[in-house]
């Protein structure tokens, strides 16, 4: 792959920033204090990187390089932890978080992805390190709350979505040799429309196990 894919800088930032929104008001739900608003923002939003970079490619993670990030993750903090009367059941709160996710999950995936086939790290590999780059935050988060990750529950397509967005990414570079950016791009429509579709029909999956 000559051409490497890169989340948009400011996208980048909005997906941060939105995901810390998200895990702030979890916690706040789960009447925590200031700092376990801090704790569980910090994990949704870059705990698929502190996961991907630390467990399985040994490198820093951005979160320690780049300053902007914890500045950001302290804003989200701070903005729930002084307005949480008001915008805990906010619907708007909830629409940006999953627009941002249908977008930035599929781009992060794609940029775990990438890191790990440059890692030399064999198929099988790459797609679990990606889809640890895209849900990676919200189970830890969901982990550390003593929830069952949402991923793991029957409920709206997520985790396959990712999972087959993942499989078409290594098929369109590999299998197809397409230049890496464009299908990158065409990965992360494939999981938005889907996503979208997803929201707006309230496609489920169901439990094997059922009670009669």
């Amino acid at each position: 792959m000559a051409a490497e894919f890169h989340v948009p800088v400011y996208f980048d930032y909005l997906a941060t920033f939105s995901w810390a929104l998200s895990g702030a008001i979890v916690a706040l739900r789960k009447r925590c204090d200031i700092v376990g608003l801090f704790v569980l923002a910090l994990l949704t939003s870059v705990g698929g990187s502190i996961l991907r970079d630390g467990v399985f490619l040994q490198r820093t993670p951005p979160v320690l390089t780049d300053p902007v990030y914890l500045p950001l993750i302290t804003l989200a903090t701070l903005l729930i932890a002084l307005l949480h009367q008001r915008i805990t059941n906010l619907p708007v709160v909830d629409k940006l978080v999953s627009t941002i996710d249908a977008i930035g999950t599929p781009a992060f995936a794609v940029v775990g992805m990438q890191l790990a086939l440059r890692a030399g790290i064999p198929l099988p590999g790459v797609v679990l390190v990606g889809a640890v780059s895209g849900v990676g935050g919200g189970v830890l988060r969901d982990v550390i709350v003593r929830d069952i990750p949402l991923i793991l529950q029957p409920g709206q397509f997520f985790a396959v979505v990712l999972v087959v967005a993942s499989l078409a990414f290594l098929a369109l570079t590999l299998a197809l040799g397409i230049d890496t950016v464009p299908a990158a791009w065409a990965t992360i429509s494939l999981f938005f429309v889907v996503r979208m579709l997803t929201l707006r029909y309230n496609w489920q999956t169901r439990p094997l196990l059922r009670n009669d």
